[in-house]
């Protein structure tokens, strides 16, 4: 299950069950959970010091003292402070210095420079605001007739942007002319299972027999990110869930490259 999807029941389930427990209805949460592509250089060290602060500016703990015991905010975790096995910290760390102790010093004097900046718009903003760095930059870039690409998904600058929204547009394309080569879903169900030797009618049988479950792993990773078809839709075809078919899409991408299976479908 991919994180969005996790989240998106999370924070359903705990709504519910909070309602429940407190007689209570309606929303829990200001806003639905969504997720962004960052633009690494540019935005992904201010976008960990904004967030890690939302508690102070919350009002939540009292300074960055709390803050670093703080146990819903993973600060403390890259404080030393606490543990979780799921959070990395090195990938974080490693942005501030090679020897933990120093990294880390180094990490709180940056997130305590950030107190005194506030709420940051372009952080949390439209995509064009946060494309440019905030509502001051993009009046500038107006006022000297400049148009800035911008996408509520994407942080980062405008060329990024640009170019994140090209590969999507391309690889868009290329499912509408694998469509138009006649690389449909039955096409690809026939194809995986006759490079296993099964019949067709085992794909949507929900056998766990290990060549048939390869077989369907094959199958939704090229009908999900070569056919751009929905997991719930994939799940519907094969007679699964559409958690099932998000748990082998990495698994089928390994097995229809390796052995040449996704090369023998859409070059054929």
């Amino acid at each position: 299950m991919g994180l969005s999807k996790y989240m998106r029941r999370f924070l359903t389930g705990y709504a519910v069950n909070y309602n429940y427990r407190h007689q209570r209805h309606g929303h829990l949460f200001q806003n639905r959970y969504k997720s962004i592509v960052c633009e690494e250089d540019a935005y992904f060290l201010e976008l960990v010091r904004y967030i890690h602060l939302n508690p102070v500016r919350a009002r939540t703990v009292k300074d960055l003292d709390e803050l670093r015991s703080y146990r819903y905010s993973g600060h403390a975790v890259l404080m030393g402070e606490s543990k979780r096995g799921w959070q990395s910290c090195d990938y974080v760390l490693r942005h501030f210095g090679k020897k933990s102790a120093a990294a880390r010093s180094t990490y709180e004097s940056f997130v305590a420079d950030g107190l005194q900046q506030g709420r940051r718009r372009e952080l949390v903003g439209g995509g064009v605001i946060r494309s440019v760095g905030g509502w001051k930059a993009l009046k500038q870039h107006r006022l000297q007739g400049t148009r800035i690409k911008g996408d509520e998904r994407i942080l980062g600058r405008s060329d990024f942007v640009a170019e994140i929204l090209r590969r999507a547009e391309e690889e868009l394309e290329k499912s509408y002319q694998l469509e138009s080569a006649g690389v449909t879903f039955e096409r690809l169900l026939s194809e995986v299972a006759d490079y296993y030797k099964i019949d067709k009618e085992e794909l949507t049988s929900g056998t766990r027999q290990r060549d048939v479950a390869e077989a369907r792993a094959v199958i939704c990773y090229i009908a999900v990110r070569k056919l751009h078809m929905s997991c719930k839709e994939t799940a519907h075809r094969l007679s699964i869930s559409p958690s099932a078919v998000s748990n082998v899409i990495g698994k089928g991408k390994v097995l229809a490259q390796t052995r040449a299976i996704e090369k023998r479908i859409i070059n054929k």
